[in-house]
């Protein structure tokens, strides 16, 4: 019986492509993945307390960078590249050169990785990393309530860095930055097995490179739980454990096989589908049992546009047996998934109060979302919970929030 971590690690195949939501863990390995998350959760709640002297969870900051970045050296010849997320290909796209990346890149990301490339040479890595570039040469100079900032903006935030501050006078000088978050190691690449985190203490430090490596800095040292905070959080776990103690193991194992079986035309009728729907519908689950309910619907309706979309007979009747045979065997499902939405929330509640206390010290930039009646301001895109034995790790994403500054906010391309 493999561990859950040995799972994990499995699906990942030691490439750090996707982070998953903590409290989406249980959907992805039934009651490991739940233990897990409840195991992460404590992890963090003792760190935040203080009441460990080397907490076992490490915490990284989630930047909303783009793209994502991967430099290093190609083992097979020694040689410096750049690339991107094809990096781990069968038929790796590595750019060791210019004329390479002018073969395949054009516009706005040919001259980053230009720039990347001759930036990121003279950082001396060994191995490989990957990071998410914030800026080339797209820094502005913008007031902001009064105060001049450098800003850039990658994706869906901007960061603010104010001019006089001794990062701003950094960022003055630097053509390109970058946020390091993981390392590969290996003899090959498509062999290599990633690691969450990024020691960037040991490479050379150009003035023309500006570079981090994510993780968490409490340099106001405010990052400490009270007492109060501590309780707050742990009467939420003890209320999670007990709701997980009536999740039926066998039962869940049968629901995830089907969620498994939603594959292509299907997929839209998922439990996590149906969830993002509600996100972005800024729609708080309240009612577990009302929600899953809902869902056997939303599976329903789902298969019901497939239906209407063919145009055969024969093809109608395929689809109507399949849609009756899921809504059948989903509807077996509604009590058991009431218990898995009512611990997902509450892994939600828990993890809330430890990102609210994270978001209350001042990062290393200031953070805004640019809406049509000017800048907004905005926390961070989340958090990243780094197991430091097993090596796995989950977001801690503030999903209303930023899922709402993702559909509203005007993007670095709406500029």
């Amino acid at each position: 019986m493999k561990t859950f971590l040995e799972l994990l690690s499995e699906d990942k195949g030691g490439k750090n492509l996707h982070l998953e939501h903590l409290e989406d863990e249980i959907l992805n390995y039934g009651v490991g993945g739940g233990r897990a998350a409840i195991n992460f959760l404590q992890s963090l709640r003792d760190m935040l307390s203080g009441s460990v002297s080397r907490s076992s969870v490490n915490m990284t900051v989630k930047w909303d960078g783009a793209p994502a970045i991967f430099a290093g050296i190609d083992p097979e010849d020694g040689k410096f590249f750049v690339a991107k997320k094809s990096v781990f290909n069968v038929s790796p796209k590595l750019y060791k050169t210019s004329a390479e990346i002018d073969d395949d890149l054009s516009g706005a990301l040919n001259e980053k990785f230009k720039v990347a490339l001759t930036e990121f040479s003279k950082l001396g890595i060994k191995g490989v990393l990957q990071g998410d570039l914030m800026f080339t040469n797209d820094i502005s100079k913008e007031t902001i309530e009064g105060v001049s900032y450098y800003t850039f903006q990658p994706n869906t935030i901007v960061y603010a860095v104010p001019v006089d501050s001794p990062l701003g006078k950094i960022m003055n000088t630097a053509k390109i930055g970058v946020v390091w978050h993981t390392t590969y190691t290996g003899d090959k690449l498509q062999d290599m097995k990633a690691s969450f985190g990024a020691d960037i203490s040991k490479l050379s430090k150009p003035t023309t490179v500006w570079m981090d490596d994510a993780t968490y800095k409490d340099v106001s040292g405010k990052a400490t739980f009270t007492q109060k905070e501590t309780d707050a959080v742990t009467k939420i776990l003890s209320q999670t454990g007990r709701t997980f103690q009536k999740i039926n193991s066998p039962l869940l194992k049968q629901f995830l096989n089907l969620q498994n079986s939603l594959t292509g035309v299907l997929s839209g009728a998922s439990l996590k589908t149906y969830n993002n729907s509600k996100v972005r519908a800024g729609e708080i689950i309240k009612n577990p049992k009302q929600h899953a309910a809902g869902y056997v619907k939303w599976v329903e309706n789902s298969i019901q546009k497939q239906i209407d979309k063919v145009k055969s007979d024969k093809g109608k009747e395929k689809y109507t047996n399949m849609q009756k045979e899921y809504v059948r065997d989903f509807k077996k499902h509604t009590n058991n998934l009431t218990q898995v939405i009512t611990f997902q929330n509450l892994l939600v509640d828990a993890k809330m109060q430890i990102v609210k206390k994270l978001n209350s010290v001042k990062g290393l930039t200031d953070t805004f979302i640019r809406t049509p009646n000017g800048y907004k301001v905005t926390n961070p895109e989340g958090y990243v919970a780094i197991d430091r034995v097993g090596g796995t790790a989950v977001k801690l994403v503030d999903r209303m929030e930023f899922s709402f500054n993702n559909f509203t906010a005007i993007k670095a391309w709406d500029k």
